[in-house]
């Protein structure tokens, strides 16, 4: 292995290492799920080449590239790029320049996303020595596989292999076929923010009517209506962590709608509603808010509440009280919590608890 090589492996594995430095930096013991970023991007990189060896030049070289995306869906990418590579071994000196486009189909679009894509494209390769140099144009497809580590709303990491099959055409090789396999590491800049939305400013309280005096009329005193139950607006903070839905101890609020719905048994269908914030997919959403319905509901079930009373629904990321534009992630997270919270409804009385933070 010349000193050229030793020096580009140095960098790909000082960069792989630095990545995930970063990536747990980020995460502070918190995996976010995010939306992904749908702007064009960029990304240069390093890459090392493993030539097919009936080009007879050894085991590996290395090289620079650059691509130019755009996510097309939830679940699908779209990379032109261009790379180069060379590798020079046995007086001989192999170059190669490639340009094709890509289709990347993601698994998730969390933090880490891993990938794979299948694409084609045109080949030049060269290979020059003491007796002479051969060259041709060939097309080519390839396939592989990678992963996206995500660092901020704009910037990520992208780490792939790849096998590029060549067919080679009116050339001077001696091989008719080439399979070549690229390393590639790149750094990727989005070059818009992911769009946000404006807060919704909640509606003024009506004015308090002014008192009237009517005067008293003797007559049957009429029945009591039963109770009602209107709404109790709980914030997640005050009930779980962030993205938990295991309870706090103690929950005097929740102690208080027991001891409600214990004293008025008339009280029926009294509806339970989790919300989560937008951080996150739909699904991933949907099923924590409802694990959050269900844990305050089972809560007050264990407070002798009959089930048959309660209602726990998941409502996911749906009505929100606050849309943010923050974006860094810990402010986000900061900012979105009014959204993250849980309603009981149908109670004799209205009132929101404490926001915390």
């Amino acid at each position: 292995m010349n000193r050229i090589n030793k020096i580009s492996l140095a960098i790909l594995v000082l960069c792989s290492a630095n990545s995930i430095n970063v990536l747990a930096q980020t995460a502070s013991g918190v995996t976010p799920d995010l939306d992904y970023n749908p702007s064009w991007y960029i990304t240069p990189s390093l890459n090392m080449l493993i030539p097919d060896s009936g080009f007879g030049v050894g085991d590996h070289g290395e090289g620079v590239g650059i691509t130019v995306g755009k996510p097309v869906s939830e679940a699908f990418d779209i990379q032109i790029s261009t790379r180069y590579g060379r590798q020079n071994a046995n007086e001989l000196k192999y170059q190669q320049n490639m340009l094709g486009v890509d289709g990347l189909y993601f698994f998730t679009r969390e933090a880490i996303r891993p990938f794979v894509f299948i694409g084609a494209g045109y080949q030049e390769d060269r290979l020059s020595g003491s007796i002479g140099e051969a060259s041709g144009y060939s097309p080519y497809v390839n396939a592989g596989l990678g992963v996206q580590m995500v660092i901020s709303d704009q910037w990520s990491m992208q780490l792939d292999f790849r096998r590029e099959h060549g067919y080679l055409q009116n050339n001077d090789f001696n091989i008719e076929r080439n399979n070549n396999n690229y390393l590639q590491l790149g750094i990727t800049y989005a070059f818009d923010a992911t769009p946000t939305h404006t807060v919704v400013a909640a509606a003024p309280p009506p004015p308090t009517p002014e008192p009237v005096y009517v005067a008293p009329v003797v007559k049957a005193v009429a029945p009591t209506p039963a109770p009602r139950f209107e709404k109790v607006v709980l914030t997640s903070t005050e009930l779980f962590g962030f993205d938990q839905y295991n309870l706090h101890m103690p929950q005097p609020k929740l102690d208080e709608i027991a001891v409600a719905l214990n004293n008025n048994t008339e009280i029926n269908h009294v509806v339970i509603s989790g919300y989560t914030d937008r951080i996150g997919s739909d699904r991933y959403n949907q099923k924590l808010s409802e694990r959050r319905a269900g844990a305050v509901k089972d809560y007050l079930v264990s407070k002798n509440v009959a089930p048959e009373r309660l209602d726990a629904q998941g409502r996911g990321k749906s009505n929100p009280v606050v849309t943010c534009a923050e974006k860094h992630l810990k402010a986000l997270i900061v900012c979105l919590e009014p959204n993250r919270r849980v309603e009981v409804e149908q109670f004799n009385f209205e009132q929101r608890v404490g926001s915390g933070k």
